[in-house]
Protein backbone atom coordinates (compact mmCIF):
# COMPACT_ATOMS: atom_id res chain seq x y z
CA UNK A 1 0.00 0.00 0.00
CA UNK A 2 1.28 3.42 -0.94
CA UNK A 3 0.79 6.53 1.16
CA UNK A 4 1.52 9.96 -0.27
CA UNK A 5 1.69 13.37 1.33
CA UNK A 6 -0.18 15.41 -1.26
CA UNK A 7 -0.53 19.12 -0.51
CA UNK A 8 -3.79 20.54 -1.77
CA UNK A 9 -3.20 24.08 -0.48
CA UNK A 10 -2.98 25.37 -4.04
CA UNK A 11 -3.11 23.76 -7.48
CA UNK A 12 0.58 24.30 -8.21
CA UNK A 13 1.52 22.32 -5.09
CA UNK A 14 -1.16 19.72 -5.76
CA UNK A 15 0.05 18.94 -9.28
CA UNK A 16 3.72 19.04 -8.26
CA UNK A 17 3.01 16.48 -5.54
CA UNK A 18 0.86 14.38 -7.88
CA UNK A 19 3.69 14.33 -10.42
CA UNK A 20 6.16 13.12 -7.78
CA UNK A 21 3.70 10.46 -6.59
CA UNK A 22 2.95 9.28 -10.13
CA UNK A 23 6.66 9.06 -10.84
CA UNK A 24 7.19 6.97 -7.70
CA UNK A 25 4.28 4.67 -8.56
CA UNK A 26 5.31 4.00 -12.16
CA UNK A 27 9.12 4.10 -12.18
CA UNK A 28 10.44 0.71 -13.20
CA UNK A 29 7.02 -0.88 -13.75
CA UNK A 30 6.79 -2.13 -17.34
CA UNK A 31 3.10 -3.07 -17.36
CA UNK A 32 0.99 -0.32 -18.96
CA UNK A 33 -2.31 -1.48 -17.43
CA UNK A 34 -0.85 -1.53 -13.92
CA UNK A 35 0.52 1.97 -14.43
CA UNK A 36 -2.81 3.28 -15.74
CA UNK A 37 -4.64 1.64 -12.83
CA UNK A 38 -2.40 3.29 -10.24
CA UNK A 39 -2.60 6.64 -12.05
CA UNK A 40 -6.43 6.49 -12.11
CA UNK A 41 -6.52 5.63 -8.39
CA UNK A 42 -4.11 8.45 -7.55
CA UNK A 43 -6.10 11.06 -9.46
CA UNK A 44 -9.41 9.78 -8.06
CA UNK A 45 -8.11 10.02 -4.52
CA UNK A 46 -6.50 13.45 -4.69
CA UNK A 47 -8.35 15.54 -7.29
CA UNK A 48 -11.50 16.99 -5.73
CA UNK A 49 -14.97 17.03 -7.27
CA UNK A 50 -14.60 14.14 -9.73
CA UNK A 51 -17.21 11.54 -10.54
CA UNK A 52 -14.98 9.60 -12.98
CA UNK A 53 -11.23 9.32 -13.55
CA UNK A 54 -9.67 6.92 -15.96
CA UNK A 55 -8.26 5.98 -19.30
CA UNK A 56 -9.31 4.99 -22.76
CA UNK A 57 -6.65 3.11 -24.75
CA UNK A 58 -6.02 3.41 -28.48
CA UNK A 59 -6.69 -0.10 -29.77
CA UNK A 60 -6.53 -0.34 -33.56
CA UNK A 61 -7.77 3.21 -34.08
CA UNK A 62 -10.61 3.07 -31.57
CA UNK A 63 -10.74 4.12 -27.91
CA UNK A 64 -11.30 1.15 -25.61
CA UNK A 65 -12.01 1.46 -21.90
CA UNK A 66 -8.97 1.09 -19.67
CA UNK A 67 -8.44 1.29 -15.92
CA UNK A 68 -10.71 3.78 -14.14
CA UNK A 69 -12.40 4.82 -10.91
CA UNK A 70 -16.12 5.63 -10.89
CA UNK A 71 -19.31 4.21 -12.37
CA UNK A 72 -19.25 1.64 -15.15
CA UNK A 73 -18.46 3.41 -18.41
CA UNK A 74 -18.83 3.27 -22.18
CA UNK A 75 -16.52 0.55 -23.50
CA UNK A 76 -15.72 1.75 -27.03
CA UNK A 77 -15.56 5.27 -28.43
CA UNK A 78 -14.76 5.99 -32.09
CA UNK A 79 -12.21 8.70 -32.84
CA UNK A 80 -14.04 11.96 -33.41
CA UNK A 81 -17.07 11.05 -31.26
CA UNK A 82 -17.70 12.80 -27.95
CA UNK A 83 -15.07 14.61 -25.91
CA UNK A 84 -12.72 11.62 -25.69
CA UNK A 85 -13.00 10.92 -29.40
CA UNK A 86 -12.34 14.59 -30.18
CA UNK A 87 -9.16 14.51 -28.08
CA UNK A 88 -8.04 11.32 -29.83
CA UNK A 89 -8.77 12.65 -33.32
CA UNK A 90 -7.10 16.03 -32.79
CA UNK A 91 -4.43 14.90 -30.31
CA UNK A 92 -5.30 18.05 -28.38
CA UNK A 93 -6.59 18.41 -24.84
CA UNK A 94 -10.31 19.02 -24.61
CA UNK A 95 -11.45 21.13 -21.63
CA UNK A 96 -15.23 21.34 -21.67
CA UNK A 97 -16.97 23.62 -19.18
CA UNK A 98 -20.45 22.24 -19.89
CA UNK A 99 -20.62 18.82 -21.54
CA UNK A 100 -24.31 19.30 -22.33
CA UNK A 101 -23.31 22.08 -24.74
CA UNK A 102 -20.64 19.91 -26.45
CA UNK A 103 -21.90 18.63 -29.84
CA UNK A 104 -22.04 14.83 -29.80
CA UNK A 105 -21.24 14.45 -26.11
CA UNK A 106 -21.46 10.80 -25.03
CA UNK A 107 -23.22 10.65 -21.67
CA UNK A 108 -21.87 7.59 -19.88
CA UNK A 109 -22.88 9.19 -16.55
CA UNK A 110 -25.76 11.68 -16.61
CA UNK A 111 -24.27 13.37 -13.51
CA UNK A 112 -21.23 14.60 -15.46
CA UNK A 113 -21.31 18.33 -16.13
CA UNK A 114 -17.72 19.14 -17.16
CA UNK A 115 -14.85 17.14 -18.60
CA UNK A 116 -11.11 17.27 -19.16
CA UNK A 117 -9.58 14.85 -21.67
CA UNK A 118 -5.82 14.76 -22.22
CA UNK A 119 -4.22 12.73 -25.03
CA UNK A 120 -1.37 10.45 -24.05
CA UNK A 121 1.36 10.52 -26.69
CA UNK A 122 4.69 8.73 -26.96
CA UNK A 123 7.10 8.86 -29.90
CA UNK A 124 4.40 10.51 -32.00
CA UNK A 125 1.88 7.74 -31.32
CA UNK A 126 -1.45 8.18 -29.57
CA UNK A 127 -1.44 5.69 -26.69
CA UNK A 128 -4.82 6.74 -25.31
CA UNK A 129 -6.49 9.50 -23.33
CA UNK A 130 -6.94 10.48 -19.72
CA UNK A 131 -10.61 11.27 -19.05
CA UNK A 132 -11.72 13.24 -15.99
CA UNK A 133 -15.40 14.00 -15.38
CA UNK A 134 -16.98 16.23 -12.75
CA UNK A 135 -20.57 16.86 -11.68
CA UNK A 136 -19.68 20.58 -11.41
CA UNK A 137 -19.92 22.89 -14.42
CA UNK A 138 -16.56 24.58 -15.18
CA UNK A 139 -14.72 22.33 -12.68
CA UNK A 140 -11.51 22.28 -14.74
CA UNK A 141 -9.38 25.35 -15.43
CA UNK A 142 -6.10 26.09 -17.20
CA UNK A 143 -4.08 24.96 -14.16
CA UNK A 144 -5.84 21.59 -14.16
CA UNK A 145 -5.21 21.26 -17.87
CA UNK A 146 -1.50 22.12 -17.59
CA UNK A 147 -1.06 19.87 -14.56
CA UNK A 148 -2.75 16.89 -16.21
CA UNK A 149 -0.80 17.44 -19.43
CA UNK A 150 2.44 17.24 -17.42
CA UNK A 151 1.22 14.09 -15.70
CA UNK A 152 0.40 12.44 -19.04
CA UNK A 153 3.78 13.48 -20.49
CA UNK A 154 5.37 11.59 -17.59
CA UNK A 155 3.04 8.62 -17.96
CA UNK A 156 3.19 8.29 -21.77
CA UNK A 157 6.42 6.27 -22.00
CA UNK A 158 5.27 4.12 -19.07
CA UNK A 159 1.99 3.00 -20.64
CA UNK A 160 3.16 2.17 -24.12
CA UNK A 161 3.27 -1.46 -25.24
CA UNK A 162 6.55 -2.57 -26.62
Amino acid sequence: MYQFDIAAADKASLYRDLEQALDALTTGEPDPIANMANAAALLWEYLPDLNWAGFYRNVAGELVLGPFQGKAACIRIPFGKGVCGAAAATRETQRVEDVHAFPGHIACDAASASELVVPILHDGRLIGVLDLDSPIVSRFDAEDQAGCERLMALLGPRVTTR
